[in-house]
């Protein structure tokens, strides 16, 4: 199938996925057709199919490169320090890197139940890693006798999702900066992990 006249692999192509991320984010993967993606590209619709070939393709790729990008900017904030530092970068990282990623983190809770078994099991392994790390963080300060968990695991899952629901509610013109904001959370999680002097 020829391509449409003008349009550049290189260019289209990051056109469908921001177009795709737009439209799941916005209604929901369930009620997006290729034909809408295409419209929002300003491609016709056999042309889509260039890129990508169908939609779960488009939604798989979409939550892979959302976490391919995660896991690699933790991995560039790898440090030997104590648990209660690495527990500040960690909650820090979470609040910032999410914040900029509003729809590629709507979609990635949203629409996960949406994912073919095979894609899900891709997926979930990625985020099973990402929460790994923090669980490792919560491990290492029991074991410095400065935190005090009924399970680091359970744990872990909680502070994550606390995290991750900044992105609900916080705005940018709102009484409170995002760095205040961080503040008070790390204020939360540390409490909730400190053993007691």
């Amino acid at each position: 199938m020829a391509r449409t006249s003008g349009s550049h692999a290189g260019i289209t192509g990051p056109k469908v996925q921001q177009a795709a991320l737009k439209l799941f984010a916005q209604n929901g993967y369930a009620a997006v057709s290729m034909r809408q993606i295409a419209a929002e590209v300003g491609v016709q619709a056999g042309a889509l199919y260039n890129y990508t070939p169908d939609k779960q393709s488009l939604l798989f790729d979409l939550l892979k490169g959302h976490m391919d990008d995660l896991l690699a900017a933790r991995a560039k904030r790898s440090c030997d320090e104590d648990a209660r530092s690495k527990l500040e970068d960690f909650v820090r990282f979470h609040i910032r890197f999410h914040h900029a990623r509003g729809d590629a983190v709507f979609i990635s809770y949203m629409e996960l139940r949406n994912l073919t078994p095979d894609n899900f099991q891709v997926i979930e392994g990625m985020r099973r890693e990402y929460e790994a790390e923090l669980q490792g963080i919560l491990d290492q300060g029991v074991s410095e006798n400065v935190f005090r968990l009924a399970d680091a695991k359970i744990t872990s899952l909680a502070i994550i999702a606390m995290l991750t629901g900044v992105n609900t509610w916080y705005r940018a013109t709102g009484r409170l900066t995002l760095s205040q904001v961080e503040e008070i959370y790390l204020g939360m999680v540390t409490n909730a992990v400190a053993r007691s002097s």
